[in-house]
């Protein structure tokens, strides 16, 4: 269902959906009260939910829709400034699943962008909730998300919270010192879960976090952290030390990196090529971490579509460290820690709580 008061984006939305095979448009409406009317009957399995509407807003309309379609993936389609990131991240904490920075008119670039990035999210939170209900469907992979070449494994005693036939690694014997996150689809409501459940840990160690959002979006999900998880967290600078207490955020639209001057750990930030098609990517991350920290380095990897951050978790692992995984039954989309997962690359597989618990634990000093 596309939601949209201008005739011309939903004529491009519908477009871009109908060229993809296995796709269609069940509805396309002006407002939220035509939105509200029609979800019931129409029954979509993602809506496409603009903000600045008309009549009924899309954040008046969303407990709406939810409420007569509980399991419909919404993801807000909206402009890029402050005001309109403040009310997405609104819409997140609503219930709303995900949000994509409509370009400006008339940049063709940002207009194919803008295709690849929504088609992608429909397909990935359409196939979530169909296979939610046990409904068919036919899982489209990427060409560039090609299998990584799986570490040796030395496997766990007691596998714990992972699905059959999943592989864990063993802890490392050296326990972390800081601790890096990459996120994407349903990040903002795992990132908050998560910090609030881990104060001990950001209080004695760095945390760095890669979450997959545009600029002005990143600044106010770095609020939105702070007020829900009780500590400072804040996009990084670029040259700024890394140190123990703080939480790093990438800002929208550039890599985050940590590297080595004068014997301290410090922030890089660039501009470079998106990798995995996103920028900031969680991949530069998790490497850059490894060379400058090595086996100090503890990886978490929460729900999101494709597979960035596989790559760099197969880094810290090769350097001594450990990655924890996202479940599947916890995750809005299992895409980027199945993809860890699957290669062999994690050392737990948990839902929010069960890491927050697991991180504690071995910042404490436990190992089991």
């Amino acid at each position: 269902m596309i939601v949209d008061d201008s005739v011309v984006v939903r004529g491009h939305i519908r477009h871009w959906i109908e060229s993809e095979p296995g796709l269609a448009v069940v509805a396309s409406v002006r407002d939220g009260h035509d939105a509200v009317d029609q979800v019931a009957g129409a029954d979509p399995d993602v809506v496409v939910l603009d903000i600045e509407m008309p009549g009924l807003d899309g954040v008046s309309a969303l407990p709406l829709l939810l409420g007569k379609s509980p399991d419909v993936a919404v993801i807000i389609a909206s402009s890029l400034t402050r005001h309109n990131a403040e009310i997405a991240m609104k819409a997140l904490s609503l219930g709303a699943l995900d949000c994509i920075a409509k370009p400006d008119a008339g940049v063709l670039d940002g207009l194919a962008a803008f295709r690849r990035e929504l088609t992608a999210k429909i397909w990935e939170l359409g196939a979530a909730r169909r296979k939610r209900r046990g409904e068919p469907f036919e899982r489209i992979v990427a060409p560039h998300e090609a299998p990584v070449s799986a570490l040796p494994v030395r496997a766990a005693a007691v596998p714990q919270g992972t699905g059959e036939g999943m592989r864990l690694r063993a802890w490392p014997r050296i326990l972390p010192k800081v601790l890096v996150i990459g996120a994407s689809t349903g990040g903002p409501q795992a990132l908050s879960q998560l910090l609030s459940g881990i104060t001990g840990v950001s209080e004695r160690s760095p945390i760095l976090i890669t979450q997959h959002m545009p600029a002005t979006f990143t600044t106010m999900l770095a609020e939105h952290l702070t007020r829900t998880s009780g500590r400072p967290v804040r996009e990084a600078e670029d040259g700024e030390p890394v140190r123990a207490g703080r939480v790093y955020l990438a800002p929208g639209g550039l890599h985050m990196r940590v590297a080595r001057r004068n014997g301290n750990a410090v922030i890089t930030l660039d501009d470079g090529a998106p990798v995995n098609h996103c920028r900031p990517s969680v991949n530069p991350l998790f490497t850059s971490a490894a060379q400058v920290w090595g086996s100090w380095v503890l990886g978490a990897i929460l729900t999101g579509m494709g597979s960035d951050g596989r790559d760099g978790a197969a880094d810290i692992v090769a350097a001594g460290g450990a990655i924890i995984a996202q479940d599947e039954a916890s995750s809005v989309v299992w895409g980027m820690p199945a993809a860890a997962a699957e290669a062999g690359l994690c050392s737990a597989i948990l839902d929010i709580d069960g890491i927050a618990l697991k991180v504690t634990q071995l910042f404490a000093g436990d190992r089991k």
